[in-house]
C-alpha cells in the first residue's frame, strides 16, 4: 500500500510541477518574431474589451451586422513558430434590402484552415485603432484587411482594403458564389445594438 501511494505522490509531483511551469507572457503588441515559442501574447491593457459586442450599419442598401467577440490565448501559427494571443473575433451577417441574408458567418465553425475568418492581429494605441486580417469569401476572394477604430462607446469606424478580388476558374469551381458581400469602403460608422 506505501509503494502505490508513494507511487501516486510521485506521479502528482511531477505532474503538478510540470502544469505549473507558468506561460511567458507579453504584452499584446510584442512582436511575435521576438518572442520564444507558446508564449502568450496577453491583453494586459484590455485594449480588446471596448470592442466586444453586436454593431449594425448600412451600406449600399445592405444591412450589415457584425459580432465581435474576444478569445483568450488564441493559438496563432506562423512558419517559425506556435504562440499564444488574445484576439478579438468578427463574425457577420448581410441582408439585401427586402431581409434576404446574403452571406451569414454567425454560425460557421471557423478556423485556420477555412475562410471568412476575420481575426485582430494588433493595436496601433497611437491611432486607436485595431488591425484584423481578412482570410476572404469562398476560395480566399477579398482577403485583405480591416481596421475598426472607436469613435465612442457606442460607435465603431470601419475600413475594409482587399488585396485580391480577381480568382481564376483554376482555383475556384465556376460554381461558388465569388460575391465578396463586406464593405468595401472607409468611414462607414457601425452603431453598437
Amino acid at each position: 500500500m506505501k509503494i502505490h501511494f508513494k507511487i501516486f505522490l510521485i506521479a502528482g509531483l511531477i505532474i503538478n510541477f510540470i502544469s505549473c511551469k507558468a506561460q511567458q507572457q507579453y504584452p499584446l503588441n510584442t512582436d511575435y518574431e521576438d518572442i520564444p515559442n507558446n508564449s502568450y501574447l496577453k491583453d494586459l491593457n484590455h485594449e480588446l474589451d471596448p470592442y466586444v459586442g453586436k454593431y449594425k450599419a448600412n451600406y449600399q442598401g445592405n444591412e450589415i451586422i457584425i459580432f465581435i467577440t474576444k478569445v483568450d490565448n488564441k493559438l496563432e501559427k506562423s512558419t517559425h513558430k506556435s504562440y499564444f494571443t488574445d484576439a478579438l473575433v468578427v463574425k457577420y451577417i448581410i441582408k439585401n434590402s427586402s431581409g434576404t441574408i446574403l452571406q451569414d458567418t454567425q454560425s460557421m465553425v471557423l478556423n485556420n484552415d477555412s475562410y471568412f475568418n476575420i481575426v485582430s492581429i494588433g493595436t496601433r494605441p497611437t491611432l486607436g485603432d485595431i488591425i484584423f486580417i481578412y482570410d476572404g469569401t469562398n476560395c480566399g476572394i477579398g482577403w485583405g484587411k480591416i481596421i475598426l477604430k472607436k469613435i465612442n462607446s457606442n460607435q465603431i469606424s470601419w475600413e475594409y482594403k482587399p488585396n485580391s478580388l480577381v480568382i481564376d476558374a483554376a482555383t475556384c469551381p465556376p460554381s461558388t458564389d465569388k460575391t465578396v458581400y463586406l464593405p468595401e469602403t472607409k468611414g462607414l460608422v457601425f452603431t453598437k445594438q
